[in-house]
Formats: C-alpha cells, sequence, structure tokens
C-alpha cells in the first residue's frame, strides 16, 4: 500500500511525513512542492486554481493516501486527492478549516480540535528503537572513546524567529564545557543545515581544545542517528522541534537550549515536554534524571489505519 508524501522540500517536512507512513506500514514517495514564480508571495490559502501554481505533481496509479505537511503542502495535497479521488491526511495546522481533509494530525502547542483532529505530543518523525539499534552498532565505537556517558549536542540555527550566530555559540560553547565538567562526561556536537558557519567555527575552536569533537557529515557517514543512539543525555537547541521530537524518542535525558527570540508555539511545545518530564532547560549544574522514551507517532499512525481503514 502505498502512500505519497506532498510538501516543500524542507529536512523536517519529509521525515514527518516519513515517520507517519512508515509507522503505519505504509510505501512512501516524496513529491515536493515547487512554487511558481510570483505565487510564493502570497500564501498558497489564496491562491485559485492552485494546481496551476506549482510545477506538476504525478502520482503512481496504485497510490492509496496522500500526506502533506504544512500550509502550501496541504493546499496542494488536498487539490491533487481530491484530483484522484483518495483520502488526504494533513500534518500541522493547515491554517484553513480541518474539515477539508479526511484527517487533520497536529501537534498539542497547534491548539486545533474537532472530530477529525488526532493530537500528537510530538512532531512525528521516523526514528524508532530498531534504527537506534542499528545506529548504536555501528557508531558507538567511533563516538563513545572512554568510560565516561556521552552528550550528544544537536545544533539547528536562526528560523525567522531564533537567532544563533556567533555570539550565542560562544555563550552556548561556554555552558557545554562547565556542564562537561561538572558531569563528568565527553561530548560531541553535530551542526545542521541550518547552522550558520560563523557559529560553527566558534564551536570548533571553543571545544575541540576540551576533546569536543564537532561532526558533520552526510548520508551514510551523517553522525546524527548515532549521537542519538549513543548518547546518555542530548542537548537541542529549542529552535527545531523535530529534533527536540526526535531526541525525546530515545532514552536519553534532553535539555534544550535557549535562544534569542520568541515563539508562543514553541514554547508551549517544550512546556508540554516539561509537565511530561522528559526535557529541562539547559542548566551547566543539571544534572541526569530518569526518563522513558515519548514518541506518540506510533499512535496516531495506528488510528490513522483504523479511521481510515488502510
Amino acid at each position: 500500500m502505498k502512500a505519497i508524501i506532498i510538501a516543500e522540500d524542507f529536512a523536517g517536512m519529509r521525515a514527518q511525513g516519513a515517520g507517519l507512513a512508515e509507522k503505519a506500514g505504509l510505501e512512501w514517495d516524496f513529491r515536493p512542492v515547487r512554487i511558481k514564480p510570483f505565487w510564493s508571495r502570497f500564501p498558497a490559502r489564496y491562491w485559485p486554481s492552485p494546481l496551476r501554481k506549482v510545477d506538476p505533481i504525478r502520482i503512481p496509479e496504485d497510490t492509496r493516501l496522500i500526506i502533506c505537511i504544512g500550509g502550501t503542502g496541504g493546499v496542494i495535497g488536498r487539490a491533487v486527492a481530491r484530483r484522484e479521488g483518495i483520502p488526504v491526511v494533513q500534518i500541522q495546522n493547515p491554517r484553513m478549516p480541518v474539515r477539508k481533509f479526511d484527517l487533520v494530525i497536529a501537534n498539542t502547542h497547534d491548539g486545533i480540535s474537532g472530530p477529525n483532529v488526532l493530537i500528537s505530543r510530538n512532531a512525528l518523525h521516523p526514528v524508532t528503537p530498531q534504527k537506534l539499534d542499528m545506529a548504536r552498532a555501528r557508531w558507538e565505537g567511533r563516538l563513545k572513546h572512554d568510560g565516561r556517558p556521552l552528550l550528544s549536542i544537536l545544533i539547528g540555527g536562526a528560523n525567522g524567529r531564533f537567532s544563533l550566530g556567533a555570539a550565542e555559540a560562544e555563550r552556548m560553547a561556554e555552558g557545554i564545557i562547565a556542564f562537561t565538567m561538572h558531569n563528568t562526561m565527553q561530548a560531541v556536537l553535530t551542526p545542521s543545515r541550518r547552522t550558520d558557519p560563523a557559529a560553527v567555527a566558534v564551536f570548533r575552536e571553543r571545544l575541540e581544545p576540551h576533546g569536543i569533537a564537532v561532526l558533520t557529515g552526510s548520508g551514510d557517514d551523517n553522525p546524527y542517528m548515532g549521537m542519538l543512539a549513543c548518547a546518555d543525555m542530548i542537548a537541542v537547541t529549542t529552535d527545531s522541534v523535530s529534533m527536540i521530537s526526535e531526541a525525546v524518542a530515545t532514552s536519553a535525558p534532553v535539555l534544550v537550549f535557549p535562544l534569542p527570540g520568541r515563539s508562543s508555539r514553541i514554547s508551549r511545545f517544550v512546556k508540554t515536554l516539561e509537565d511530561a518530564g522528559r526535557v529541562k532547560w539547559f542548566d551547566p549544574d543539571q544534572t541526569p534524571w530518569d526518563v522513558t522514551p515519548l514518541d506518540d507517532t506510533p499512535l496516531v499512525a495506528r488510528e490513522m489505519r483504523r479511521r481510515l481503514k488502510l
């Protein structure tokens, strides 16, 4: 049974669609939304004839479900589903009436409800215990060099709501060094594609003399999954709901780095996980605490299959 995922071509959106499809036991393929010039100036929900405003999106005949993500993805995904006569599931607040979709999967912090709305505390994602086990077997020898516990540090970047440049990296580096010394931990850091190169340079300059590696990579050499799998604690910047969601799916306590800026939506998200005892704000004096993995993705995937009779 095949699902087609439709969204703008951002890694976080692709991951959410893939996570839902995989945990529902569906094969999937991705169709990026590429907006034609001029129309990107206007919110997609106001476009007349929306399929004419993007590059053509063709789907295989055996497609049984459209999964769309975000506002633009929702407009286009719904239009494709209506054209093909198949069900459509929206991930995230579509910013249009939820009745226009067969099912909407939103987060607690989205603040929406309805008879066809399923709520997840975390962003949907493809991390599973099996994937973590495989990554641990491959990366443990590369990431854990002595008997000390490992702090894995996941860095995002500026996104219009939060700032993360050289000055922020300097302050974070000081906190990381103090934290590892206080807890007698080793550490490894990886930036994302959004991380400012100036911030990466600061992390290298400040952390590497203390034996804290800054790792980058792509494809099979990307350390990200290995860092999730091998971590005894994880620290994540507050800008990324996706990375925080994947971190709390592990068995490691998660610390959230505050950044300059404000997002009421992300603040509500972090508060939900705080209330569940799953995350705490970063503090150099913080010590580990007992946690259990938190991941609502399998629950909403099963409920999606039940409601849509897939």
